[in-house]
């Protein structure tokens, strides 16, 4: 009889601590944070800016680096890629990446000169021969794009380089332009920029030329400048789509231009294609291009 009470009591008292170890498990488990499966996840990683091709777009007139070709000659420096023309003795166009990955403390070097990669025999345009003309040496792809070293800045000083630009439009509009491409690098994204002069004939600080100095220059009568944006990445032709920003100006190369701010001479890429005859973002999907092409920027100007 005792054996038998003896026995029911530690039967009990062992149900007792099962309940209790029970008890504290659940209290556990109830406290512990309950993380849902598809939660998002913070970052580890963030884009880094790098120096990509600065033809990447394509090249807009199939310029050849053949003699063959002398009005359509393919020049390709580590800064900038473009087609010269030897009869205008100014570029075609000028193609270009813009990244923070360009951008440091090199000072500007301000010596212009002329371009001894040009084959032999043809003339080379000098620092000074737009001196008197009423014309900046005006930049396609900008001194301070190209700040990463004094070599890379150099580069940018080359009279290839240059176009005869009216003044007010080379330091006051075109140069807020500039300024504003730099500012969409600081907020976070890279460019690809392609740029150029179209026309004869432009208006200066000495008046409306066809050509300046004895070299016959050609003064253009509009500069024009294609923008695409966007955030720094990797495989940057892929990641176009119809919603990515195209910023494209068509601007008269004239001392009134200054009166008005770049936002105020976007046109789209289908109209600049038409004045020259150039085929821009070749290397971007044609079903693509047909809608980023036509579509007129009305984003921020500032």
């Amino acid at each position: 009889m005792k054996r038998t009470l003896l026995r029911s009591r530690i039967i009990a008292f062992s149900a007792i601590l099962a309940l209790a170890a029970l008890v504290i498990s659940c209290e556990k488990e109830s406290i512990e944070p309950q993380i849902p499966v598809d939660a998002p996840q913070k970052a580890t990683t963030t884009a880094t800016a790098t120096r990509d091709n600065n033809m990447a777009m394509g090249n807009p007139s199939g310029a050849v680096a053949s003699t063959s070709y002398p009005n359509n000659y393919l020049m390709t420096k580590t800064q900038y890629t473009m087609s010269y023309n030897n009869s205008k003795k100014t570029c075609n166009w000028v193609s270009w990446h813009l990244s923070s990955a360009w951008i440091g403390s090199a000072a500007r070097q301000d010596n212009f000169r002329n371009d001894t990669s040009l084959p032999s025999g043809w003339v080379q345009v000098g620092g000074t021969d737009y001196s008197g003309s009423g014309f900046d040496r005006g930049h396609m792809c900008p001194s301070a794009d190209r700040t990463g070293s004094t070599t890379d800045n150099s580069a940018t000083f080359l009279m290839t380089n240059m176009i005869p630009q009216a003044p007010k439009n080379n330091q006051v509009t075109w140069a807020n332009l500039e300024n504003y491409c730099r500012a969409l690098v600081d907020a976070g994204n890279e460019l690809y920029i392609i740029s150029g002069p179209y026309g004869q004939g432009g208006t200066g600080s000495s008046g409306t030329k066809t050509t300046i100095s004895s070299k016959s220059i050609v003064v253009p009568s509009y500069v024009w400048k294609i923008i695409v944006v966007l955030p720094v990445g990797s495989s940057d032709v892929s990641r176009i789509t119809t919603s990515t920003r195209i910023i494209a100006v068509w601007m008269p190369n004239t001392q009134t231009v200054s009166s008005q701010a770049w936002g105020y001479y976007r046109t789209t890429i289908d109209y600049i294609e038409s004045k020259t005859g150039y085929d821009f973002l070749s290397n971007v999907s044609t079903a693509i291009q047909t809608v980023i092409e036509a579509k007129k920027d009305t984003g921020a100007t500032s």
